[in-house]
């Protein structure tokens, strides 16, 4: 058996990957995605992005972040504000593009899941966007 040197970086738009399994109707074994990728060669960093938004007592989202920090991933949340758009509906910006091109030049592979919105655009087969150094 050969051994897993291919290194990957797993990153997660929290948010949209919730909005999406919610969507579909089922829920996310998070230490069997772990587990997954971990399979596929020498898995880096899992990281997980979510927004907490400010001025809030009570986040639902807070024990799986806890959860997910204390079981391997890297956990990057960003204090946000909520806002209403001019068609009446709540929302909340953030975009984890930009990190995955920052660090891709230190991956073979990078994961990417979930981008519902379309904030994430699909990496080529053939390799990453450019990335200035």
């Amino acid at each position: 058996m050969e051994p897993k040197t291919e290194k990957i970086a797993l990153f997660i738009d929290g948010a949209n990957l919730y909005a999406t399994a919610k969507a579909l109707g089922f829920d996310i074994d998070y230490k069997r995605l772990l587990r997954e990728f971990q399979s596929r060669g020498y898995l880096l960093r899992a990281f997980y992005y979510t927004a907490i938004i400010e001025d809030q007592e009570y986040s639902s989202i807070r024990p799986l972040i806890d959860w997910l920090d204390y079981n391997g991933y890297a956990v990057v949340t960003k204090a946000t504000k909520e806002f209403v758009d001019q068609t009446g509906r709540r929302k909340v910006k953030g975009n984890v593009t930009a990190r995955c091109v920052r660090v891709s030049r230190h991956f073979e592979m990078i994961g990417a899941a979930a981008s519902q919105a379309g904030s994430m655009p699909p990496f080529p087969a053939s390799g990453l966007p450019p990335h200035s150094s």
